[in-house]
């Protein structure tokens, strides 16, 4: 979606905004193709008009692999497949960060199963990885399903499947609310090999909970995160494999913030890059913690840094100038 940013203005006070791509799945798709340097490509649906083209133009810049993006026609008044809109406050202070969404009838919510050729990505061309969550999971009835058929098709031919939960109060209102969403990703959790978005602070009952219920993921990761302020955090992350059992991630207090959207996704991404790149557990965690930490020192909801940048944090390197 496109992210319409009032810098430090409010959302009802501004006359201007930066404006920016993001979405809680294309955040972790970017950020392994700009900052970890993998191959990266989305899977999404875009309206087609000039809004459509402006934000086609963002993706182009991201460098991920457009060529399974579905088209679909817009008229210009927004009936049907509009692209979504975020207006983001990122709070300062006392002042909380606020988001508010302008997204319904999207293109991507129109998505279904058979616009996209699953065997032929997963099969033919040999994905590695996929990855999705419970925002898109959870726009439409239309793109449970999609999430649903992906990931069946990607567990059928040996691709790592990833889900990141991401519950959004705002997104489910109108839907049943929380219940319905954990009955959501219940019905997803049997093709998951790595989970994302548990509850950090309860790790240890969600994980236990988890593995009584059913089949549960190889590996699960969450991010911890206590708000001193909006703009102070103690930041850090946890996670659970099932050869290693939990593994706590280096703390890192009283972090300045300057934009946290984005913060999990980069945590996310963090591990995955790490967990692709064949390295244990306990050094992915800290590729997550440190990106995560890195992305909340920027503006927008993506990735600005490389990899040196994380590698040198989790290594335990602080912010003196670099000449």
């Amino acid at each position: 979606m496109l992210r319409f940013d009032p810098g430090e203005e409010r959302v009802r006070t501004a006359r201007s905004f930066t404006v920016s791509e993001g979405g809680g799945e294309y955040n972790v798709g970017r950020a392994l193709r700009r900052c970890f340097g993998q191959r990266a490509a989305l899977v999404t649906a875009i309206g087609d008009n000039e809004v459509g083209r402006l934000l086609e133009d963002f993706l182009l810049q991201g460098g991920m692999n457009l060529d399974h993006v579905v088209w679909k026609a817009a008229d210009d008044v927004g009936r049907q497949h509009r692209n979504p809109l975020n207006f983001t406050e990122r709070g300062f202070g006392v002042r909380n960060p606020r988001g508010v969404y302008d997204r319904a009838n999207s293109a991507t919510a129109a998505l279904v199963p058979d616009d996209v050729d699953w065997n032929h990505l997963f099969g033919d061309l040999g994905v590695r990885w996929f990855h999705t969550g419970g925002i898109f999971a959870g726009l439409s009835d239309s793109t449970f399903e999609v999430a649903r058929t992906a990931m069946r098709a990607a567990h059928r031919h040996g691709t790592v499947v990833s889900y990141d939960i991401n519950y959004r109060p705002s997104l489910w209102s109108a839907a049943g609310g929380a219940e319905s969403a954990q009955r959501m990703t219940s019905e997803l959790l049997n093709t998951v090999d790595v989970l994302f978005g548990v509850d950090g602070a309860d790790f240890g009952e969600e994980v236990d909970q988890l593995v009584a219920t059913g089949p549960s993921p190889s590996v699960i990761a969450a991010t911890r995160r206590v708000v001193r302020s909006a703009s102070i955090h103690d930041w850090s992350g946890v996670a659970w494999s099932r050869s290693g059992g939990t593994t706590e991630g280096t703390r890192y207090p009283n972090l300045a913030i300057l934009d946290r959207v984005g913060g999990g996704d980069g945590f996310a991404s963090g591990l995955i890059y790490g967990l692709l790149d064949a390295r244990s557990l306990v050094d992915a965690l800290e590729l997550g913690i440190a990106h995560g930490a890195l992305v909340m020192t920027t503006p927008g909801d993506t990735s600005t840094v490389d990899l040196e940048d994380v590698q040198r944090l989790a290594s335990g390197g602080d912010a003196s100038v670099i000449r």
